[in-house]
């Protein structure tokens, strides 16, 4: 396992890999197990970060191995579905993955995505349409949330 963290326009990341896959993301510097390693993942990771901050890439190419249970990994996956400059509300996200009355579990499955950003689960807002909690800060939920919309008018390629 290889982690590094790295200064970005919204702060330290530090990124971590195993077996040649993204499996956690931290905001702030952080040392988990493993070596201290910018692997050629861990590069490609901050790459297409930093052009999607820039606004210019709206899709991750990086394979991901995100550890958590199925409920978890179901939402995850809804969340991956969510088309860029868009959002949803955690009811919207349980209607999606088929259990309607799981808004609440949903939204601790959200707190749980161990890969934001590529995961987007600052994608995901309360019913009422307000910012609610994010592992970063709502500061960095609505920085990217506005990348989304100024990249929404951009036409960019590829992306």
């Amino acid at each position: 396992m290889n982690y590094y963290y790295k200064y970005t326009k919204i702060g330290y990341l530090t990124i971590v890999e195993e077996d040649s896959a993204i499996t956690n993301i931290f905001f702030g510097k952080k040392s988990p197990e493993g070596n201290q390693k910018l692997s050629s993942v861990i590069l490609k990771a901050f790459n297409e970060i930093e052009e999607f901050l820039d606004g210019t890439r709206r899709n991750f190419s990086i394979k991901l191995n995100p550890k958590g249970t199925s409920f978890q990994k179901q939402v995850w996956n809804a969340l991956m579905q969510i088309p860029y400059g868009q959002t949803r509300s955690y009811k919207e996200i349980a209607v999606t993955i088929k259990n309607s009355n799981a808004s609440r579990a949903v939204g601790m499955a959200n707190n749980k995505n161990p890969i934001p950003i590529i995961i987007p689960c600052h994608r995901v807002i309360g019913t009422d349409g307000k910012l609610v909690g994010y592992a970063g800060g709502l500061k960095i939920k609505e920085t990217l949330l506005g990348i989304e919309q100024v990249g929404n008018s951009l036409s960019c390629n590829p992306c």
